[in-house]
C-alpha cells in the first residue's frame, strides 16, 4: 500500500487545511478613458470595506468592471473585462490580505496588455499603501514578477494554489489520461456565475467540476485525495482492461491461425495418403525421399552459411576496431591511458550514442568522451600499451581469417547441395513413368510446405495478469472505497444541515413556494416545490437559480463554520443580483439578508447594481460606493 501510494504521490495523512482567508482592502486604477463619457485621464482608488459593499451606478458606468479588475489580479486574468475598458488601463493596484499575509498585486498595462507586474508581500496592509516597487528596508519582498499577461496569470495561478493551501482538481478523461484544473476553476467558487448559468457553483459543468468545489467550502475528509486516488484508479483499471482485452484477442487470433493451418495440413495428409495408394514405382518413390532429404540439408545449409556470415563480420569489425586502437594508442597518450578502461557506445545514463566528434574530441583535447573531465595518469610504460593494442590486432586478424575460412566451406558446401538439389529435381520432372506422380509430389510438398509452418508457428501462452498491476489496482480500489465511505458518512450529517439551510434562506430570499431542497457530494440540488414537483437546478428560472446559489453558498459557510471545517476564502463577488428577475420586495429582502450574513460570519461580499434606493435602503453609507449621477464609478 505505501508503495502503491508512493509511486503516485498520495498522501497516507489526511491534514486539515490551512486556512484561506482572502479580503480585499484597496483597489486602484489609473489611465485614460476615450470615447463620449467622460474622456481624459483618471486616477480612482476604491475602499473596500468588510461585510456586504455595494457598487452603484447606472448600467455601463464600470460597476462590473470593478469585480472584473479585481479578478484580474486574483485569478491572473479577468473573465469577461471589456476590450475597450482594458485600452483605458496604465496601471492597476489591488491590496489584499491572502491567508494572513498583506499582499499587493501591481500592474503595468498598455494597449490592454500587461507590459510589467509585481506581485508585492509586507508586513500589514499600511505599507503597501502608495508603493508600487520593492523596498527591502521597508520589508516590502516582490514574490512574482512578470512581463506579459500569459506570465502573470501562469505566476498567480500557481501563487494562489500555494498560498491557499489548494490541491489541483483531478479527473480522468475517456479513462485513459487525466485533466487538472487549477486556480481558475477554484475562482469560480468566489465570483459566482451569473443567474442565467446552470452551473450551481463554479462555472464549468464538466468533469464534475461543481462537486469537486465542495471542497472549497466543506473539508470533508480527504476530499482531495479521494479525487486523486479515484482519477488514478480509473486510468490504471482502464488501462489494465485494454491490455487484457488486446492480449486475449491476439491470443485467440493466433489460435484461430494455427487451427486454420492444422485443418489444412489434416486434409493435405488425407489428400496425399490416396495418392500413397497407387503404386507409383520402387525407383520414383526413392527420388522422391531423395529430393526431400536434399532440401532439408539445403535449408540446413542456408543457415549455417548465414550464421557463418555473421561470424565473420563480427570478427572483421573486432579486427578493423583493434586496428584504430593500435592507431590511436600509438599517436595519442589519452588513449593509452584509457586502453584497459571501458569503452562505452552510449552514455550509460541517457544510453544515447556518444558521437565521433566526442571520441575525436576525447583524443585532441585530453577529455573523456562521457563525462568530459580531462584524463590525467601516468603515461611511464606506452611500449607495453602498443604492444597490447598490436597483440589485440594479430588475434582479432586470426579470428576474422578462420571465420573467412569457415565461410568460404560453407558456401561450397551450400552451392553443392543446391546444385545437387537442382539436378534431382530435373530427374524427378523428367520421370514419366507414373501419370500421378506431379499431383502426388504436389500433395506432398504440400504436406511439407504445411509441418514446417506449423513447427515453427509461434503458440501465445495464456494471458497471466502481472502480480504488482493486480496488486496495485486492488490498493487503489481498496483506497477508493475506503475515503469514499468515510466522505459519504461525513456528507449525508452535513448535508441534512446544509439542506434545510438552503431551505430556509431561499423562503426568506422570496421562493416562497420552495418546500424541500436536496444537494450532493456531485453539488446537484434537486429543488421540490408546488405541492411536490420536483425538478433540478437547472430547470429553475433564472432569478430562482441565482437566489438559490446565492443561498447555497451561505448554507455551506454557516454549516462548515458550525463544524469548523469551512475553507472557503470567505470572499463573494455577485454582479447585478437584480438584473435576473428579482423583484423590488424580494431584492431588498436579499440584500438584506446577505448584509446580516456577512457580519455575521465574517464574509466580505462585494455586489454591484443600478438601484441607488435598493442600496441606501439597506446598507450604511460606508458600504456604498457610488457614482455620481450619469457619472461613471471610476
Amino acid at each position: 500500500m505505501r508503495d502503491v501510494f508512493n509511486t503516485y504521490g498520495l498522501p497516507l495523512v489526511s491534514t486539515p487545511a490551512r486556512p484561506r482567508g482572502l479580503r480585499l482592502h484597496r483597489l486602484r486604477v489609473a489611465g485614460t478613458r476615450t470615447g463620449s463619457l467622460e474622456p481624459g485621464p483618471f486616477d480612482t482608488t476604491l475602499e473596500l470595506a468588510s461585510g456586504l459593499t455595494a457598487l452603484v451606478a447606472a448600467n455601463l458606468k464600470g460597476k462590473t468592471s470593478v469585480l472584473e479588475l479585481v479578478t484580474w489580479c486574483l485569478r491572473g486574468s479577468p473573465r469577461g473585462l471589456q476590450s475597450g475598458v482594458r485600452h483605458w488601463l496604465t496601471q492597476l493596484d489591488l491590496d489584499v490580505v491572502v491567508a494572513g499575509q498583506a499582499v499587493g498585486f501591481r500592474l503595468d498595462v498598455a494597449e490592454g496588455d500587461i507590459t510589467s507586474a509585481v506581485v508585492l508581500t509586507a508586513p500589514d496592509l499600511q505599507v503597501l499603501e502608495s508603493v508600487r516597487a520593492p523596498d527591502a528596508q521597508r520589508e516590502i519582498t516582490p514574490v512574482i514578477r512578470a512581463s506579459s499577461s500569459e506570465s502573470f496569470s501562469e505566476q498567480v495561478q500557481a501563487l494562489m494554489m500555494d498560498r491557499l493551501d489548494l490541491q489541483p482538481l483531478i479527473n480522468s478523461f475517456k479513462e485513459t489520461s487525466t485533466q487538472t484544473h487549477g486556480w481558475p476553476s477554484y475562482y469560480g467558487a468566489i465570483y459566482l456565475p451569473a443567474g442565467g448559468d446552470k452551473a450551481l457553483l463554479g462555472d464549468q459543468t464538466m468533469s464534475g467540476l461543481p462537486g469537486r468545489l465542495l471542497q472549497v467550502f466543506l473539508d470533508l475528509p480527504a476530499a482531495a485525495t479521494l479525487t486523486r486516488v479515484k482519477t488514478a484508479f480509473d486510468v490504471r483499471s482502464a488501462t489494465y482492461r485494454n491490455r487484457r482485452a488486446s492480449a486475449e484477442e491476439a491470443v485467440a487470433s493466433r489460435q484461430a491461425e494455427r487451427d486454420q493451418v492444422e485443418t489444412d495440413l489434416r486434409i493435405a495428409r488425407e489428400r496425399l495418403a490416396s495418392l500413397a495408394s497407387t503404386d507409383l514405382g520402387e525407383s520414383l518413390a526413392t527420388l522422391a525421399a531423395q529430393a526431400a532429404d536434399l532440401a532439408r540439408a539445403v535449408a540446413d545449409s542456408q543457415e549455417t552459411w548465414e550464421e557463418l556470415m555473421h561470424v565473420h563480420r563480427r570478427a572483421r569489425k573486432q579486427r578493423q576496431h583493434a586496428a584504430k586502437v593500435l592507431n590511436d594508442v600509438t599517436e595519442s597518450a589519452t588513449a593509452r591511458l584509457l586502453f584497459h578502461g571501458l569503452d562505452p557506445k552510449a552514455c550509460p545514463r541517457c544510453d544515447q550514442e556518444i558521437a565521433e566528434d566526442r571520441k575525436a574530441h576525447e583524443r585532441d583535447s585530453h577529455a573523456c568522451a562521457v563525462c568530459s573531465r580531462p584524463v590525467v595518469g601516468d603515461d611511464a610504460e606506452p611500449e607495453e600499451v602498443t604492444a597490447e593494442a598490436e597483440q589485440r590486432l594479430t588475434e582479432a586478424t586470426d579470428a576474422e581469417t578462420q571465420a573467412r575460412d569457415a565461410l568460404e566451406e560453407a558456401e561450397a558446401n551450400l552451392v553443392r547441395l543446391t546444385e545437387d538439389l537442382a539436378a534431382l529435381e530435373e530427374r524427378l520432372r523428367s520421370a514419366q513413368s507414373v501419370t500421378q506422380l506431379p499431383e502426388r509430389l504436389l500433395a506432398q510438398e504440400t504436406v511439407l510446405r504445411l509441418e514446417g509452418a506449423l513447427s515453427v508457428f509461434p503458440q501465445l501462452p495464456q494471458v497471466t495478469d502481472d502480480p504488482v498491476e493486480i496488486a496495485t489496482l486492488k490498493v487503489l480500489k481498496a483506497g477508493t472505497q475506503v475515503l469514499e465511505d468515510d466522505s459519504k458518512t461525513a456528507a449525508s450529517l452535513l448535508f441534512e444541515e446544509v439542506n434545510e439551510e438552503i431551505l430556509q434562506l431561499g423562503h426568506r430570499f422570496g421562493i416562497t413556494s420552495l418546500e424541500k431542497v436536496a444537494i450532493d457530494r456531485s453539488a446537484r440540488l434537486k429543488v421540490i416545490k408546488d405541492g411536490g414537483v420536483e425538478d433540478w437546478f437547472g430547470k429553475q428560472s433564472a432569478g430562482e437559480r441565482l437566489r438559490l446559489r446565492i443561498a447555497v453558498v451561505i448554507a455551506l459557510l454557516r454549516v462548515g463554520a458550525r463544524h469548523g471545517i469551512s475553507t472557503h476564502p470567505g470572499l463573494l463577488l455577485i454582479d447585478s443580483p437584480k438584473a435576473e428577475e428579482v423583484q423590488d420586495l424580494d431584492a431588498h429582502t436579499l440584500l438584506r439578508e446577505l448584509s446580516a450574513l456577512a457580519a455575521k460570519a465574517d464574509l466580505q461580499v462585494l455586489i454591484t447594481t443600478a438601484d441607488s434606493v435598493l442600496a441606501h435602503d439597506v446598507l450604511a453609507k460606508d458600504h456604498i460606493i457610488e457614482a455620481a449621477a450619469g457619472k461613471p464609478l471610476w
